[in-house]
């Protein structure tokens, strides 16, 4: 019983943490057994619903801010201190899987439940929170829920993105915020003395190992752009290709460029996901062309260097067309902090559960919280790193096992000094 009283993990419940993934994996479900729950959607009001009912059973109280940020309270002894929050977001790519930043929220939620059965109180509260428009795949760029709580954008800026269908963020905000019951809301940018958030890897290396926990170390530097090239619409049959302006072709040309230069190192990331052709039909010569670029990797300098061979690349490869290039989003690389990796490498061995250090390709809303107070990450594996997608899965006994490890880990953050 002693064992039990110190260490709240024993309490975690892994049947419940799984039905819990299973039941949030409903409010978008796919037929082919993908979620697509896009930020601010009435899909993600139900899932929001459906968490705040879980919270309220074990005595959480809900709260949110102008973001939309969903935070769940279990409130410490002390009521000055700041809070320790965890958690990760609901929102999903329109090919998403269940467990992306779902398991992180469902995570927390256990771990606090699990705090709550103990019959002990934390000397600080412990907060988990569901981080609003982590995916970006509705409103651009992403992660703007933890960048307007830290600071790193102002809500107007939040509120101004728009989705593809004209609707602005601060619309689907107010709506969302609408169709909670009883949620009060708070100021942003509240102080936070820690924050950890857990993850499924999104990658294949502990998989590899066979290792169920990643203790992170730190999150690659990332570069994102949009470039508008503009030519001119003419007739496919009729318009010699001398006298032509052909967005696409000049589109083509910029990337083969940028391409050429991204072949090294291997773990250069440059990805060209956004597409958009206009008029797109088969007898005009396209008169518009939208693209995406993205560059990661840990290095800043290669980073960098990327971001002049992109700006050569527009200016030169746009004739006899005219081209636009913006930087949408940029990103430093970032290492956690060494005390709240050792808190969870310690948690991991006192569990007996294998644990190893890994760097994180993806980028999270932890590398916005890493600015304002002591952040870490952990990760479990997804079976052959596969995300985004509806394969995207993860075995329940390393959820547990992942849970188990941040349960403990956020008692002792919750009790430091």
């Amino acid at each position: 019983m002693e064992r039990d009283f110190l260490r709240p993990s024993s309490l975690v419940d892994a049947d419940r943490l799984w039905n819990r993934h299973l039941t949030l994996a409903q409010f978008g479900a796919r037929d082919d057994g993908g979620v697509d729950r896009p930020a601010l959607s009435p899909q993600e009001s139900e899932a929001r619903a459906q968490l705040i009912a879980w919270a309220r059973q074990i005595g959480l109280r809900a709260y949110t801010d102008e973001a939309a940020n969903l935070f769940l309270r279990l409130d410490g002894s002390d009521r000055d201190a700041a809070p320790v929050l965890s958690g990760s977001h609901i929102d999903s790519q329109p090919t998403g899987g269940k467990f992306d930043g779902v398991f992180g929220v469902l995570a927390a939620l256990e771990a606090v439940e699990a705090i709550v059965a103990s019959g002990r109180t934390p000397r600080r509260a412990i907060e988990v929170v569901a981080w609003m428009n982590e995916e970006g795949s509705r409103f651009s760029p992403g992660m703007a829920g933890s960048q307007a709580y830290t600071g790193g954008r102002t809500v107007d800026a939040v509120r101004a993105a728009t989705d593809a269908d004209g609707v602005t963020a601060g619309e689907a905000i107010d709506q969302l915020l609408s169709r909670d019951h009883d949620v009060p809301l708070r100021p942003l940018g509240r102080p936070v003395a820690a924050f950890i958030e857990a993850h499924i890897e999104q990658g294949p290396l502990l998989e590899r190992q066979g290792i169920p926990v990643g203790i992170v170390s730190g999150i690659q530097g990332t570069r994102r752009y949009r470039v508008h090239v503009r030519g001119e619409a003419a007739h496919a049959g009729t318009s010699n290709r001398s006298e032509r302006k052909d967005a696409l072709l000049a589109a083509v040309r910029m990337i083969s460029a940028i391409d050429a230069e991204a072949r090294q190192p291997d773990d250069l990331k440059v990805t060209f996901g956004l597409f958009s052709v206009t008029p797109n039909a088969p007898s005009v010569v396209p008169e518009e062309v939208l693209f995406s670029i993205d560059v990661r990797h840990p290095d800043d300098a290669e980073v960098e260097r990327l971001d002049a061979v992109i700006r050569a690349a527009v200016e030169r490869e746009q004739s006899p067309c005219t081209a636009s290039l913006e930087q949408i989003a940029h990103a430093a690389s970032i290492v956690f902090r060494a005390e709240v990796r050792d808190i969870l490498r310690d948690a991991a061995q006192t569990l007996g559960i294998p644990a190893t250090d890994i760097y994180s390709a993806a980028g999270h809303d932890a590398r916005q919280l890493h600015y304002v107070c002591a952040t870490g990450m952990l990760f479990v594996p997804c079976r052959d790193g596969i995300s985004h997608n509806p394969k995207e899965w993860a075995e329940p006994a390393d959820l547990f096992k992942g849970t188990q490890v941040l349960t403990d880990a956020l008692w002792q953050l919750a009790n430091a000094p």
